[in-house]
């Protein structure tokens, strides 16, 4: 089992000596030995060398959810989960929480599927709190909520365990469904399905994976799998009962991305030889330090005070620096950091440390930033 080498810069390869170092929120950064992972010689689907890749992959992939629930993988972006929670867990009426770009995209994708919604708008930069969730869901006329646990938009972490705590306090708390946008959080943010009680957390492979993208992973709670089974029109190809029946037998019903699946499995052995704990720590601690760069650069802090993401801040463009710029000088360097997102771009930008991105490897970054800024 192989762990991390921090000291190993492994980005000018032979593939690509003119290699661009990826700080942004999505595809992120993979190291050569992952993408060397999937060279792997092709089997069918349906063959027994298939079915043990996914049984090694699912007793690794629980514990990053942790969870003892049903865990599926899907060969598709987090997206099309955002369309299998909807389709899957909502007869009644969707309470969708936003509070950036990706919120407001799951809660159109829980309409689009002809679901009821009622949309609970907070500024963008804030977290969703409790109060205002709990208010509202307390009507009775809803049977699920959408969260995003970590708004890529604009770097903001809403906290989902309490949420989750004063939803379930509430008379009819236990038939809500609690439906989590997890995308750029889970694996570099901490999230406990069982212990936070949720019902789906989804997220994607180029995200703190730091995978090439294309799968995309949910954890589903009982409560929710006996929900769908009462759901008509569920769908084909995001069905959770079909889903959970193939992966009982390590399979899956329709043809999986094999490759990503050596990837995933080589990764998520990574992932458990440096621990979750270790990577969460890894990531709070570049948190940390891009938050204390950007304020002794002058910059303001997008998100809220008490809630910025571990995996991804969204940093004010106060300073009023030409973003285009900056990423111009960057990528004579081989890196590049992200713009604002949608009605963000030029007033914030994001800088991703997630994934496999270590400590080192964010100060280069810094430094060069540096030197654009003293120019």
């Amino acid at each position: 089992m192989n762990t991390l080498n921090p000291n190993s810069e492994g980005h000018s390869s032979p593939r690509n000596p003119q290699h661009v170092k990826l700080f942004i929120p999505g595809p992120t950064e993979v190291r050569p030995e992952i993408l060397d992972a999937q060279a792997q010689w092709m089997v069918g689907h349906r063959m027994p060398e298939c079915a043990d890749l996914i049984g090694s992959i699912k007793p690794k992939l629980s514990q990053v959810f942790f969870t003892n629930q049903t865990v599926l993988v899907t060969a598709s972006s987090g997206t099309g989960l955002w369309e299998a929670a909807a389709r899957n867990c909502v007869n009644k009426k969707a309470l969708t929480c936003v509070n950036g770009a990706f919120a407001e995209r799951f809660s159109d994708v829980v309409e689009m599927n002809g679901k009821a919604i009622e949309v609970l708008n907070v500024p963008w930069g804030q977290p969703i709190l409790p109060e205002p969730v709990v208010e509202r869901l307390a009507t009775g006329e809803f049977d699920a909520v959408t969260l995003v646990h970590n708004e890529t938009s604009t770097g903001a972490t809403s906290p989902i365990r309490d949420i989750a705590q004063a939803i379930r306090a509430l008379p009819n708390g236990q038939d809500i469904m609690i439906l989590v946008d997890a995308v750029s959080g889970l694996a570099g943010a901490r999230i406990e399905m069982d212990a936070w009680d949720l019902d789906v957390i989804l997220a994607s492979s180029q995200k703190a994976f730091a995978l090439p993208p294309g799968i995309a992973f949910c954890a589903v709670s009982d409560r929710a799998m006996a929900k769908a089974k009462t759901v008509p029109a569920r769908g084909y190809y995001f069905d959770f009962i079909s889903l959970a029946k193939s992966m009982a037998k390590n399979q899956t019903p329709a043809t999986p991305a094999v490759s990503l699946l050596y990837a995933l499995d080589r990764q998520l052995d990574d992932m458990m030889a440096e621990s979750m704990e270790a990577r969460f720590e890894r990531h709070l601690a570049m948190r940390d330090c891009t938050l204390e760069w950007a304020k002794g650069k002058g910059f303001e802090i997008f998100a809220a005070p008490g809630y910025e993401s571990p995996t991804v801040t969204c940093i004010s463009n106060n300073r009023e620096i030409d973003i285009a710029a900056l990423n111009k000088f960057l990528r004579a360097r081989g890196m590049i950091i992200s713009n604002g997102y949608g009605d963000l771009k030029g007033k914030t930008f994001r800088i991703a440390h997630m994934g496999d991105t270590q400590m080192h490897e964010l100060e280069t970054l810094f430094a060069a930033m540096d030197d654009f800024l003293a120019g």
